[in-house]
């Protein structure tokens, strides 16, 4: 992908031959004459370089800099007056360099190089990071070696960009997020994510939704639409639910996994694009290979790196301890008193519960929501806006303490001021 550039001038010679050279060199070249059209376009087209000249016939250069500036732009100033006290106040205000009138070509061009390598590391740098705060957020998954073998595996998975990826695993589980990890910590993390649901459209709708659709290939097709997979070119494309694929599309998704080529639905010309492939399912597709309702060709391209996301459940104690503390970490910000972390002493007081008032109910993994995606939107809000404080091992503010009963179907038991609260209701009554 070429650099892009932007020229903003109020001479119109000087913006086409200072245009013209640079397209020459490759660039893709903007150019605008007043400084409101070029705050315009940089808001629109996000050059990597600006080059400005400080007069210009609406305000002056100095003050679209510092615009710029404050935007994230990257700039050359020119002038025809090259006074240190402006080019002072011009390096100050965050301008790149700065350039007398006339200028030479070379030296605009070699600038003009300089400051686009300058931007590419630093974006590149930013990704780096990026990325570096999203393996970090792996740990969340766990402390377990059946998580830690998970969070290698999605590493590797993020590093491998070409290979699909299978992820199974009940609904709420995490797939979506993971998916989204793994497009995030690979190296098509600067291309789109596009993600899409196959068990919510009728066959001919979900065609169109991937695929595209030609004017006139349906009723409602008044015009050419771009598919999906057209979006997502240079990224990667998320199917979720992908074990309830219509079986009339299943041969279309296996071509794009061999060839990565289709067409539109009412097209005649084949469409490449450079897309990886991520699915996700909560179905037995072995089962449906069997039952005749899934190709095994397409489960065979699917399952090149499968991965499993076990239930909550299913995980041990510190993988819930992570995991709920993450989930507190970001609804800290949302709800006032909602602790920012979780200790394993507020894990077991806290934790879902069936009965919703004894340590046994709370702490029993069986009693846990199968699924994370629960666990993030009702069961830590509910907890937090219920019980808000400090996540220490403190005693609960119920007046309720586990039983000492060993046995599965241990009740809950109230503590003894709680029971001469009942008396004194009683005898209150009796009174009455």
């Amino acid at each position: 992908m070429s650099d892009t550039l932007l020229l903003v001038d109020d001479d119109c010679d000087v913006l086409r031959a200072v245009g013209d050279y640079f397209e020459r060199l490759g660039y893709e070249v903007h150019r605008e004459a007043t400084g409101d059209s070029g705050l315009e376009t940089f808001e629109r087209e996000r050059p990597d370089v600006v080059i400005l000249d400080l007069h210009l016939p609406d305000r002056s250069g100095l003050e679209v800099l510092e615009r710029l500036r404050s935007s994230g732009g990257s700039v050359i100033l020119l002038t025809g007056q090259g006074d240190t006290e402006t080019a002072v106040r011009a390096m100050q205000l965050g301008a790149e360099t700065f350039l007398a009138k006339p200028v030479d070509m070379s030296h605009l061009a070699a600038a003009t190089a300089r400051v686009g390598e300058k931007v590419r590391l630093s974006r590149h740098n930013a990704l780096l990071r990026a990325r570096g705060r999203l393996s970090d957020g792996l740990e969340t998954l766990g402390a377990s070696s059946t998580m830690r073998e998970l969070a290698r595996q999605i590493e590797l998975l993020a590093a491998s960009e070409r290979s699909t990826v299978l992820m199974t695993g009940e609904s709420g589980t995490g797939k979506g997020w993971l998916a989204r990890l793994i497009h995030q910590l690979s190296p098509r993390a600067a291309g789109p994510f596009v993600e899409v649901n196959c068990g919510r459209l009728s066959a001919t709708f979900l065609d169109s939704e991937l695929f595209g659709h030609q004017n006139g290939a349906f009723t409602d097709a008044k015009e050419r639409r771009q598919g999906l997979f057209e979006l997502a070119d240079g990224g990667s494309i998320f199917l979720d639910e992908i074990g309830e694929l219509a079986p009339e599309l299943q041969p279309k998704l296996l071509k794009v996994l061999e060839t990565k080529a289709f067409r539109r639905l009412g097209g005649s010309h084949e469409i490449t694009v450079d897309v990886r492939l991520i699915a996700a399912t909560n179905r037995d597709l072995v089962s449906d290979v069997r039952a005749g309702r899934f190709r095994e060709d397409l489960l065979y391209r699917l399952s090149v790196l499968p991965l499993h996301v076990p239930p909550l459940r299913e995980r041990s104690r510190e993988d819930r301890l992570a995991l709920v503390t993450q989930l507190l970490a970001t609804l800290h910000a949302e709800l006032p008193g909602c602790p920012g972390g979780c200790t394993t002493e507020a894990l077991d007081r806290r934790g879902p519960a069936t009965c919703g008032r004894c340590a046994t109910c709370w702490s029993a993994p069986s009693s846990w929501p199968r699924a994370r995606r629960p666990l993030a939107s009702s069961t830590c809000p509910r907890t937090c806006a219920r019980e808000p404080g400090p996540p220490t091992g403190a005693t609960s503010r119920r007046p309720w303490r586990r039983s000492n009963a060993t046995t599965s179907s241990a009740r809950c038991v109230p503590t003894a001021a709680t029971a001469r609260g009942r008396l004194r209701s009683s005898a209150f009554r009796a009174r009455r």
